[in-house]
């Protein structure tokens, strides 16, 4: 059975010529053709030799998306539908600012963590992406867009380090110098608070950018939010993400949704503080766009008294603009129907 052969990392590549005992090297020109030629055909490969190429023909095969929607918000951020070729379907949000253009990919279709505050993970989780189907959301977009994406984000459908070999495997194929060269400072992974997966992360030295949905420094509080929480509360992350912090020598950033009446007073905003003491971190604060309706939006005067305990003590945060409501690409709007 023919493979794609855009699930595969450059190692993994030179590893196939080795055992067919073909030059490694190939294996640069192949990735070379594929993501900075976007050569989609073995056959326009022209400094790989016909022997090689009837190998690749027999063995692999170019995935693509089929991009089913394509909508525009007010703020010039755009949503991208794409259907699988299992019927699945995936939502990929571009969004396009003054000094950078950030790509929002998903990793799942659909997500088991069921998140209160996020539409993503009502219907559960149906399978992860392969390492193909993450990887072509940034070439679609990037093709249909015509702009040179300098951020990536995996904030999308799907908790990332629960599709943890794919969405490595997509993070070396987006860094390999002799493919799409992309930055790992400038790739984040986002993720609800998966200790052992973090730990990995770590132990990979890949370099990226962690964030973490936090939401609440109160255990029981984030626990009814994020029932992750039960699983891997708070004390025990914390730990684990200090860890990370001071081994990659970067901060990590925090998300922190702000609902009304439910964690937003002057009391939850120095349980952060408490939280995050001494700790080399961003905070992102998002007010609550009403995704489901569960919680309430905050009002002007929690999000000014939250605000100003953080900045009392000189915790750097930035209060988020919510991007793409009204096409409902903003953070937990992403749905994506599937069969």
């Amino acid at each position: 059975m023919k493979e794609d052969v855009k699930n595969y990392t450059l190692e993994e590549l030179k590893n196939y010529f080795k055992s067919n005992e073909v030059a490694a090297y190939t294996a640069l020109q192949i990735f070379n053709w594929i993501y900075s030629k976007r050569v989609e055909s073995f056959d326009l490969m022209t400094n790989v030799s016909k022997k090689i190429r009837n190998l690749l023909l027999e063995n692999f095969y170019f995935s693509k998306l089929k991009t089913a929607k394509r909508e525009t918000s007010f703020d010039k951020t755009e949503k991208f539908l794409f259907e699988l070729p299992d019927g699945a379907a995936i939502e990929s949000v571009f969004i396009p600012e003054t000094s950078r253009l950030t790509l929002c990919l998903s990793s799942q279709v659909g997500c088991k963590y069921s998140c209160k505050f996020c539409t993503s993970g009502t219907r559960g989780l149906k399978r992860n992406l392969t390492a193909g189907e993450i990887v072509n959301q940034y070439l679609a977009i990037s093709d249909l867009t015509r702009g040179k994406i300098t951020n990536i984000v995996f904030m999308g459908i799907g908790e990332p380090l629960d599709n943890f070999i794919n969405v490595v495997k997509a993070i070396k194929i987006f860094s390999e110098h002799k493919g799409l060269d992309f930055s790992r400072r400038r790739i984040s992974v986002s993720t609800c608070g998966i200790i052992p997966q973090i730990e990995e992360l770590l132990r990979l030295k890949l370099g990226v950018k962690l964030s973490v949905s936090l939401h609440s420094a109160d255990n029981a509080i984030r626990s009814k939010i994020m029932p992750v929480n039960q699983k891997y509360p708070l004390n025990e992350l914390m730990k684990t993400l200090r860890s990370f912090s001071k081994a990659e020598k970067y901060p990590v950033t925090f998300e922190y949704a702000l609902f009304g009446s439910l964690n937003t007073s002057r009391l939850d905003a120095q349980k952060l503080i408490q939280l995050l003491k001494g700790m080399d971190c961003k905070i992102n604060l998002i007010p609550y766009n009403t995704a489901q309706g569960i919680f309430k939006e905050p009002s002007s005067s929690e999000i000014e008294g939250f605000c100003s305990e953080l900045k009392r003590a000189g915790l750097f945060y930035t209060l988020r603009k919510s991007r793409g409501q009204d096409i409902k690409a903003a953070c937990g709007q992403l749905y994506a129907l599937w069969g």
